[in-house]
């Protein structure tokens, strides 16, 4: 009897066992950048962006330079273009608009803690789509752009035409499309005209607000961890990411006393083109103080 309970116990046990498959692998799709080969270019630095630029904004030098021509996905880079175009054409920040569903994203299907329904300031639009790369209000930015929304990324073309960036590409004000596309050198001369916007310079490096959502107050926070980083200067900046484009980051800053103007675009891995940021800086530290000697130098 004993015998025979020991059995059923047994039994009882390997009936219990689970038996698992063994995971899937399914291959990541590869950003337009690793689709071209970009990645297999090599530099001095071993960046992981497959696209990197720095110039002297002052005088144009380019002290850094990897695969510049490339034209790429840019992402949320896009709504510095969306900004500029907002700010120059004199329209009223302190205007009412409010998210409808054509604000909604039917090109990613993301999120937002912006509402249909939810009614800002032209401002706080404009604050939320630079700081916190809030794509509904983006999209209602440009949507209440005189003409429509039509007639706004005729604007935003049109002026990266005025710009000589004919690397360039929009057809909507979020980069939620990998049709919106640019080069480094053509996103460098975006970062210098919209550097030079004091609005534009202030929404964009603000760390965090604090935005009235109905009765709630919602805390917005910015998409780049280098603003709260003392050893950064920046004056402007914008983060982006979609698939196709891999993670992207431009900036203006303040290092050894030159204005410089960063590019990275199609950076893989999810803290890379922070990463990729500061061996930027610690070479860029090194070479402009003259110590070609020092490790960084040699990065």
């Amino acid at each position: 009897a004993a015998d025979a309970k020991g059995k059923a116990a047994s039994t009882r046990k390997q009936k219990s066992v689970v038996v698992r498959k063994p995971a899937v692998s399914v291959p990541a799709v590869p950003t337009f950048g690793q689709a071209a080969g970009l990645h297999e270019v090599d530099d001095p630095l071993a960046l992981k962006s497959s696209v990197a630029y720095v110039m002297d904004q002052n005088t144009n030098e380019v002290l850094f330079s990897k695969n510049p021509q490339a034209v790429l996905p840019i992402a949320s880079i896009t709504k510095l273009m969306t900004a500029l175009v907002v700010v120059e054409a004199g329209l009223p920040l302190d205007e009412k608009l409010t998210v409808t569903a054509d604000d909604i994203d039917t090109e990613k299907n993301t999120g937002s803690r912006l509402a249909v329904g939810t009614t800002l300031t032209r401002g706080d639009m404009l604050h939320l789509a630079l700081m916190a790369s809030e794509n509904r209000a983006a999209h209602a930015l440009g949507r209440n752009y005189p003409g429509g929304l039509s007639a706004f990324v005729a604007a935003m073309n049109a002026k990266a035409e005025s710009l000589g960036m004919a690397d360039t590409h929009y057809v909507e004000p979020t980069g939620l499309s990998s049709r919106n596309q640019s080069s480094a050198k053509d996103l460098a001369a975006l970062v210098d005209v919209t550097s030079q916007v004091p609005l534009l310079r202030d929404l964009s490096t603000s760390r965090e607000a604090r935005v009235a959502l109905g009765k709630r107050l919602v805390q917005f926070r910015s998409t780049n961890g280098l603003l709260s980083n003392p050893l950064w200067d920046i004056g402007l900046q914008k983060t982006g990411f979609i698939n196709e484009a891999g993670k992207c980051l431009v900036m203006q800053a303040r290092m050894a006393g030159r204005q410089l103007i960063m590019v990275f675009l199609d950076s893989s891995g999810k803290a890379s083109r922070i990463a990729d940021a500061e061996r930027m800086r610690k070479w860029l530290s090194a070479t402009l103080s003259g110590d070609a000697g020092s490790p960084a130098a040699k990065l």
